[in-house]
Order: C-alpha cells, then sequence, then structure tokens
C-alpha cells in the first residue's frame, strides 16, 4: 500500500507531462487574449472561462496523441526519453482513454457552454496537430513546421470565436504572427537538438540542409515576422503603445536571429528559443494592453 501511494505522484505528473503543460499555457494565453481583444468592453467571463477550460482540454488531448504517435522518436531522443509513453510506462489504450476523455469533455463544454464553431475550429485544430503534422508532416518533409505551423497559431482565432462567434480578418492577422514566429522558434531548439533529431530519424531543416542554412531561414522569418507585427497598427487594430511594443520586442527578435547567424553556438540557439517564448507571451500582453489604454 505504503510503495503504491509513493508511486502515485510519479505516475500523475507522467499523465500531466504528455498534454505539454507548458506549451499549452502559451497556447491558451494566446486564446485568451483573443477573447479580450474580440469584445469592444470587457467580455463575457462566463464564456472566458468555459473558452478557456474548452480549449484547453482539446490543446491537452492533442499533446497526449502527439506523444503516443511519437513515442519510438521519443524514446531516441535525450528531451523527449522520460516521457511515459517513450518509456512504455503509460500503455496505447490508456493514453487514448485519456485523450479521449479529455478531447470529449472539451468539447461538450465548447458546444454548450460557448458556441458551436468554437468546438470545431478548436476539433479541426486538434486534428490539424495530432494527425495531420505529427502523423504525416513532422517525418516527411524538413518544411513541417512551416506547413503544419497552422494549426498551432490557432489558439487566438479560437478565443476571437469564442467571445464573437466568428472570425473576423483582425483574428487571423494574430494567427498570421504565431504561423510566422513558429519556424524560427522551433528552429532554433533544432539547432541546438541536432543530434537528437538526426538519431531520431527527423528530417528537421538542420539536419537536412545545415546549420548555417536553417540560420539564415531563421534570420529570414524573424525579419518577415518583425513586418507582421506591423500590421496591426496599420490596420487601426491597436494604437502607439502596441506599435513601441512590437519595434523593441522584434528588433530584439532579429537581433539575436543575426547574431546566431553571424557565429553560431549551442547556447545563444538556447536563449533565441527561451526569448521566442517570452517574445510572445509579451507581444500578445502589449496588445491587450493596448486594447485596454484605447477603451480608457
Amino acid at each position: 500500500m505504503t510503495t503504491a501511494i509513493a508511486h502515485s505522484p510519479s505516475l500523475l505528473r507522467q499523465y500531466l507531462v504528455l498534454t505539454k503543460p507548458r506549451v499549452t499555457q502559451l497556447a491558451v494565453f494566446c486564446a485568451v487574449i483573443g477573447m479580450f481583444l474580440a469584445s469592444p468592453g470587457l467580455p463575457d467571463m462566463g464564456l472566458v472561462v468555459a473558452g478557456t477550460v474548452g480549449i484547453w482540454l482539446l490543446a491537452a488531448a492533442a499533446f497526449a496523441i502527439n506523444c503516443l504517435i511519437e513515442h519510438e522518436v521519443d524514446a531516441r531522443m535525450l528531451r523527449t526519453k522520460r516521457r511515459g509513453t517513450a518509456q512504455g510506462t503509460i500503455s496505447t489504450l490508456h493514453v487514448l482513454m485519456m485523450s479521449g476523455l479529455l478531447g470529449g469533455l472539451g468539447m461538450l463544454v465548447l458546444y454548450h457552454l460557448v458556441n458551436p464553431l468554437t468546438m470545431w475550429l478548436t476539433l479541426a485544430t486538434f486534428v490539424g496537430y495530432a494527425v495531420i503534422y505529427t502523423a504525416v508532416l513532422k517525418p516527411l518533409t524538413p518544411q513541417n513546421i512551416v506547413i503544419g505551423g497552422l494549426s498551432g497559431a490557432m489558439p487566438p482565432a479560437l478565443g476571437w470565436a469564442t467571445v464573437a462567434n466568428s472570425v473576423p480578418a483582425e483574428a487571423w492577422l494574430l494567427v498570421l504572427i504565431i504561423f510566422i514566429w513558429t519556424p524560427p522558434h522551433f528552429w532554433a531548439l533544432a539547432l541546438y537538438r541536432n543530434h537528437d533529431y538526426e538519431k531520431a530519424g527527423l528530417p528537421m531543416l538542420p539536419v537536412t540542409h545545415g546549420k548555417r542554412f536553417t540560420r539564415l531561414h531563421i534570420l529570414l522569418y524573424s525579419v518577415v515576422l518583425f513586418a507582421a507585427t506591423l500590421l496591426p497598427f496599420v490596420i487601426r487594430m491597436s494604437g502607439v503603445f502596441y506599435l513601441a511594443s512590437a519595434i523593441v520586442l522584434s528588433g530584439m527578435f532579429v537581433r539575436y536571429s543575426w547574431m546566431l547567424y553571424k557565429e553560431y553556438s549551442d547556447e545563444l540557439s538556447r536563449k533565441l528559443f527561451r526569448f521566442s517564448i517570452l517574445y510572445l507571451a509579451l507581444l500578445f500582453g502589449a496588445l491587450l494592453v493596448d486594447h485596454w489604454i484605447r477603451l480608457i
């Protein structure tokens, strides 16, 4: 009895890891920003809570399926070999049951407490990430993260649909920003984890085309990202506060990318990867603050 209890937290943590909580938090955060931007004032907080819960549940389910599909690949990579699916401590049946439960609850919450549009869009995002990206694109092409990035870029649209029951151009602009941000974000990780991906047999860009080619693409994408982040101000979706924030943050992103392109080091690649996560959170946070400033 004592032994079983002692091992329970560890097993529960293994299940939690399958939902990729840090990635889920960033995705849900961007969705919540979309919810607040969709309303001219404060949105219906009941919709915000229900939408947040529903989107989180479906995102967690998608990540669990991702871990299940990639369990053999994960077992060969240092970063992921401790996942329960990679070690075999969590069975396929249990992952499917967990994912089905989380996904089913998420769909029910979104359909009944939010609106059908949000449910269908979130379900499509689930299929796009868990099946099309993970099972089809990732093992076949070095452009996997570019093509499959759309599913990961969808949270602002899901959040917008939660409150407005529609997805206007402004929401898709936020999706575009995350879509362009995704490749340099993941390629920075792939650079310093290059040997891991090579060992796993995944055709990530540094493996198929080399590090310098990848660094050039990171730099080019960061420049395009800089331009894309100015668009909310151009279309008068945001004001001066956001514009200043976008220029500073995107300028730092380009600077990191330029330094990485000029002279590579694993440490600098790690710094760019970590900064890219903070960058997206601060950028979307600036959008929200600017939205509130303009309401005052």
